[in-house]
């Protein structure tokens, strides 16, 4: 059964077919993909894919990811997951991105923290790590308050439009 979170203002739920256009929408606005470490999503056809890859990931134990919602709206505001899920070393990756219309208005770190809360106390992780490109303040400093540890310096570790970024690894122990 897909975990449904909630906290004050947000719902974090599975992620479907309905949620497609504005995935593609986020997904494919350079503002959004700035920091993010991925192609641009190009079709609604790709997004379906991805959408089923998802559910996939979590029925296979790998990763999960939810759609962030808003309590009074229908869609969603952006997306929040974990993956490169190691159930036997009980620790996994998150990620998070908002569109842009939702940036700076505490939705990311109130979603974040609810996640963690759930990795942690759920799917019984010990450590919970975020890779943030050198360029991300704003993800550094979300990660900074919530308690993350920056680890270290990874050279050249992403690429974004065919240039290679460095990024920092953060980490949040249990």
């Amino acid at each position: 059964m897909f975990p449904i979170l909630q906290t004050e203002r947000l719902v974090l739920r599975e992620l479907g077919s309905p949620d497609a256009q504005a995935l593609l929408d986020c997904f494919s606005n350079p503002e959004v993909l700035r920091h993010y470490g991925q192609q641009p999503f190009t079709s609604l056809v790709q997004v379906q894919q991805i959408i089923k890859n998802f559910a996939n990931n979590f029925t296979e134990k790998r990763g999960i990811k939810w759609g962030i919602a808003l309590k009074e709206q229908e869609g969603i505001i952006g997306t929040l997951g974990f993956q490169e899920w190691s159930m036997e070393h009980r620790r996994a990756e998150i990620s998070y991105a908002l569109f842009p219309d939702y940036w700076g208005k505490g939705y990311a770190q109130e979603a974040v923290k609810r996640a963690i809360s759930y990795g942690f106390e759920e799917m019984d992780l010990v450590r919970i790590g975020a890779i943030v490109f050198t360029e991300n303040e704003a993800s550094q400093l979300l990660l900074q308050k919530i308690g993350f540890e920056q680890e270290g310096l990874l050279k050249k570790y992403m690429h974004q439009n065919n240039m290679p970024h460095d990024t920092y690894m953060y980490s949040l122990i249990k």
